[in-house]
């Protein structure tokens, strides 16, 4: 199995670590060329989502990359990437892929809360009754889900209920939605692979 990793900024070498641990192949998308591999799935990692965004169409990867990702191309996006394939951005009329009917908040905790760790139970992965490390650096959350006109929902997976300082919510931190399995959170940061195992899965 052969998985596509978008390398053209942020931390996509902590996921090709966790993949080729699990048995898959990793190749780096970084130019326009790149994307005439077959690749079996699609990682776009955390980073700096607008950089991403504009490299992407600066290289000539945007559309093409787009066009796979409607076409049933599995997906795992992680914070940067997560906002990429969002259908709109709160405050902000600046959105990439648009291929997940999500409405997604940028930056979701602020500056003293931007980075911090909890846990919590993720469906539909192995062992689920076990809790996942949930790892976030300036993260986004899921404000709004919606659904496609072929009435395909949105499914959360993941939600934190309790943030660090004690205060309540039930923030959206993941989602799957047909081929795409969209994490405001790191799971490539922590020593749990089972978010990856779901993802290969689809693969």
């Amino acid at each position: 199995m052969r998985i596509g990793v978008l390398a053209v900024q942020g931390a996509f070498v902590e996921h090709e670590r966790i993949l080729t641990k699990l048995g898959a192949e990793c190749v780096q998308l970084r130019k326009n060329s790149d994307l005439r591999q077959e690749f079996d799935g699609l990682v776009l990692p955390g980073g700096e989502s607008t950089v991403q965004g504009k490299l992407l169409k600066e290289l000539s990867m945007f559309e093409e990359l787009r066009e796979k990702i409607v076409q049933g191309l599995p997906v795992l996006a992680t914070c940067a990437g997560l906002i990429l394939l969002a259908e709109t951005l709160e405050h902000s009329s600046e959105c990439w892929f648009r291929t997940l009917p999500v409405t997604i908040r940028r930056n979701a905790y602020g500056r003293q809360l931007g980075s911090f760790s909890a846990q919590g139970r993720i469906l539909g992965l192995p062992d689920q009754e076990r809790l996942f490390p949930l790892e976030f650096i300036r993260a986004p959350y899921i404000a709004a889900i919606g659904k496609r006109l072929n009435n395909d929902k949105v499914q959360p997976i993941a939600q934190i209920a309790k943030m660090p300082d004690g205060s309540e919510g039930q923030n959206i931190v993941g989602v799957r939605y047909q081929n795409q399995i969209g994490l405001a959170f790191h799971p490539e940061l922590t020593k749990d692979y089972r978010c990856h195992q779901l993802f290969l899965s689809l693969c």
